[in-house]
C-alpha cells in the first residue's frame, strides 16, 4: 500500500506579499479582492483600505481610462492583456522608496483569473521596469554617441572624412545613374601654417572652428554637407547643384570667412583669415570615376591658390 503524498499548505496572503513584484486582484464589479505588500509600499494603501473596495476609488488620482478598459476587457474575452511601457508607462500611482517622489515606471500583465463560482477576475502582475528603462536608454545613448563619433569630426563638429567617402561614392553614383548634375567644392585655410605659428596651436584649433561654422551657415540646403577633410582643409558635397550655383555659394563662404576680420599678420595676402576654394561639377552624360572628379576639384584648389589665394577658381572636367 502506497502513501499519499499531501501537498503542502500554504498561507497565500504571505505567498503574494514575499514576491518582489506587484499583484491586485479585482472582480467583475471592480472591486479588488488581493492587494499584496509590494503594492502597499509603492503606492502608500495599505491592504485593509484597498481590500473589497473599487479599484478606482482607492487612489487619489484617476486611473487612466486605458488601464480601467484593459481589466474589462481581460474579464470579458478571458484572455490575458499586456500594457506596454512605452505607451502606458505609469498606470498606477506607484513610486520609489528612495524619497525622491519618483514614479515606478511600470510592465504590467493582465490575466483572467475563474473563481470556485466559476466568475472570472481580473489578476494584475505590476512590474518595476524603471531600471530596465535607464539601462535601455542609457545603451541607446551610447550607441548614438558612438554613431556619431564615427561620422563626424570631434574638433569643428562636422563630418569627417571617412563619412564624406562613403557619402560621396553614394551621391556619385546616383548622379550618374539619374542623370542629375553634382558639384564639389574643396576649400583651405591660406597660410595656415604662418597662423599656427604665430598664434599657437590652440588659436588655429579656434580658427578652424570658426571657419567651420561659417560654412555651416552659409549653406541653406539640408542635402548638402560640409565635411573636415584633413587639416585646414575642407570639402562640400552638393547635390543637383549647377557649376554657376556653385561658384556662387562658394564665393559667398569665402566673403563670410573675409568678413569674420580674424587677425592673421603672417599671411602674404591680408592682414585677416582669407580660404582659397577650388570648384567642379560632374555634368548628366560625362563619363567620368569618382577618383577623377575629386582630383579634378582639388586641381581647381590648386589653381585658385596659384592664382593670388583668397578666391574662388572653377575647373571644368
Amino acid at each position: 500500500m502506497t502513501s499519499e503524498l499531501v501537498p503542502p499548505q500554504f498561507d497565500w496572503a504571505q505567498l503574494f506579499d514575499a514576491l518582489n513584484i506587484g499583484v491586485i486582484l479585482v472582480d467583475g464589479s471592480g472591486n479588488v479582492l488581493l492587494w499584496n505588500e509590494w503594492i502597499a509600499r509603492h503606492s502608500g494603501v495599505s491592504r485593509a483600505t484597498a481590500i473589497n473596495h473599487p479599484l478606482t476609488e482607492i487612489f487619489t488620482e484617476p486611473l487612466p481610462a486605458p488601464f480601467i478598459a484593459a481589466i474589462k476587457r481581460t474579464i470579458t474575452t478571458k484572455l490575458p492583456v499586456v500594457l506596454s511601457n512605452a505607451l502606458h508607462k505609469f498606470p498606477l500611482p506607484l513610486y520609489n522608496l528612495n524619497g525622491t517622489g519618483e514614479r515606478i515606471s511600470q510592465s504590467v500583465i493582465l490575466n483572467p483569473i475563474k473563481d470556485s463560482a466559476g466568475e472570472f477576475n481580473c489578476l494584475i502582475q505590476v512590474t518595476d521596469s524603471t531600471t530596465a528603462i535607464k539601462r535601455e536608454k542609457m545603451l541607446r545613448d551610447h550607441s548614438e554617441t558612438h554613431k556619431k563619433d564615427a561620422t563626424t569630426d570631434p574638433l569643428t563638429g562636422v563630418y569627417n572624412r571617412r563619412f564624406f567617402d562613403s557619402h560621396y561614392k553614394l551621391e556619385m553614383n546616383q548622379a550618374q545613374r539619374q542623370k542629375s548634375t553634382l558639384s564639389l567644392l574643396m576649400l583651405d585655410i591660406d597660410f595656415f601654417k604662418n597662423y599656427n605659428d604665430h598664434y599657437g596651436h590652440p588659436a588655429g584649433d579656434a580658427a578652424i572652428i570658426a571657419v567651420a561654422n561659417c560654412m555651416r551657415n552659409t549653406i541653406k540646403r539640408s542635402s548638402d554637407l560640409v565635411a573636415r577633410y584633413g587639416g585646414e582643409e575642407f570639402i562640400v558635397l552638393l547635390p543637383n547643384s549647377t557649376p554657376t550655383a556653385a561658384q556662387m555659394l562658394a564665393e559667398n563662404i569665402r566673403s563670410a570667412i573675409a568678413d569674420l576680420k580674424m587677425p592673421h599678420l603672417n599671411s602674404l595676402i591680408a592682414n585677416h583669415l582669407t580660404v582659397s576654394i577650388g570648384v567642379s561639377s560632374f555634368l548628366p552624360g560625362m563619363v567620368v570615376d569618382a577618383t577623377t572628379f575629386l582630383k579634378n576639384t582639388d586641381l581647381a584648389l590648386y589653381a585658385a591658390k596659384q592664382k593670388g589665394r583668397n578666391q574662388v577658381q572653377y575647373l571644368p572636367l
